[in-house]
């Protein structure tokens, strides 16, 4: 049998149902059997101390790195954020590691559309932005993420991984792996859609671009099969 997928999702209490519809989509299309952690911050005070930036827009925007540590640096480890749902078997994205990389991103070249996103939240434009969004870690080769490292480094430190001694360590994942709703135009078969902007689960976003593919997911996820 393989060995489980291990999967981190990034957990606010803002959006606790983004969590557990990415968790279905992922469920519904995964070869492989998967292995789900929630980056919940009330679980992570052993390891997580670091006050909250005002520029954070969610729970888990620094937490995230603290996934090979979790792992304890061995083997291969996905971190997603959960305003994403997978449209494809995750397994596919597992089979593009390259043992030569510390980590593989998407490397998106854009500049944010808007200056606010959900909940009033500044939209932050840095280089590198939403790279990390979606991060197959390489967990052996991500040593320098230590606890220390994570609760201290400055936000741009973490987010354009100023933590690896080399750039050529980022791998690139094909952009459908991490498709910015609202920001790309819509496309026949993307992999991962991320409602980066705000999700269907938001008023303001209710008819966003792919709604639909999360609502009837949102609608799988809580089907409970009453016994006659």
């Amino acid at each position: 049998m393989s060995e489980p997928l291990n999967i981190f999702i990034g957990y606010d209490k803002n959006e606790v149902i983004a969590y557990h519809v990415l968790c279905q989509s992922i469920l519904e299309k995964s070869s492989q059997p998967v292995r789900f952690t929630p980056l919940n911050l009330r679980n992570l005070d052993k390891y997580f101390w670091r006050e909250r930036n005002s520029l954070q827009s969610t729970e888990f925007s620094f937490s995230r790195f603290l996934v090979p540590y979790l792992l304890s640096y061995v083997g291969w480890s996905l971190f997603l954020d959960c305003d994403m749902i997978a449209m494809v078997d995750v397994a596919e994205l597992f089979s593009l590691k390259d043992e030569n990389k510390a980590v593989m991103v998407c490397k998106h070249d854009y500049a944010p559309k808007e200056d606010k996103k959900f909940l009033g939240q500044v939209q932050t434009k840095y280089e590198k932005k939403n790279w990390s969004s979606v991060m197959l870690f390489n967990n052996q080769r991500c040593q320098a993420l230590t606890l220390d490292y994570v609760n201290t480094a400055t936000g741009l430190e973490l987010h354009q991984f100023k933590w690896l001694e080399d750039e050529k360590l980022i791998g690139a994942l094909p952009l459908e792996w991490n498709w910015l709703v609202g920001e790309y135009e819509k496309i026949q078969n993307p992999k991962i859609l991320h409602y980066t902007l705000g999700g269907p689960y938001f008023d303001e976003y209710r008819n966003s671009d792919y709604a639909e593919e999360w609502n009837s997911i949102r609608i799988r996820m809580q089907n409970v099969t009453q016994k006659s």
